[in-house]
């Protein structure tokens, strides 16, 4: 099995982490808040750069999980994340789900997922049953 590469760039009060393998490339992030996503720089993700409630709100809009954020303090919950779950077809790309959902593998491997996690709808993904964004390579509709 290959090894998931994982990133982390921290700021006073979260870590904002980016997992690339999830990545579907639909621009939200830099997109929305370039001054923090820029692929042209190294690094692309600089947190430094706005405040991190502003942060969270961005990649809360992440529709396939690869950025997530770690807080340095935990927050009080508001309620259970698993009660307030959401399955969205997007157009011409993944199936999204919102919320925490465990996944069993067809080898027997089981993992958990929390708040978005993207499914290949095309056939076409690389990293199966996950949209890695190849459906707009290949023209997918549906």
């Amino acid at each position: 099995m290959e090894k998931k590469i994982i990133k982390k760039y921290k700021s006073d009060k979260l870590t904002v982490v980016w997992q690339p393998d999830l990545c579907i490339h639909s621009r939200n992030c830099f997109n929305g808040l370039p001054n923090v996503f820029n692929p042209a720089n190294r690094p692309w993700i600089t947190p430094e750069n706005e405040d991190d409630d502003t942060i969270r709100i961005q990649i809360d809009k992440c529709p396939s999980g690869a950025l997530s954020y770690i807080l340095h303090e935990r927050e009080a919950s508001t309620g259970d994340p698993a009660s307030a779950s959401k399955v969205e077809v997007m157009p011409n790309g993944p199936l999204v789900f919102h919320g925490k959902i465990s996944i069993k593998h067809s080898d027997g491997t089981e993992i958990q997922k929390e708040k978005v996690t993207a499914f290949c709808r095309c056939g076409s993904s690389s990293s199966k049953p996950f949209c890695d964004g190849s459906h707009g390579r290949v023209g997918f509709e549906g």
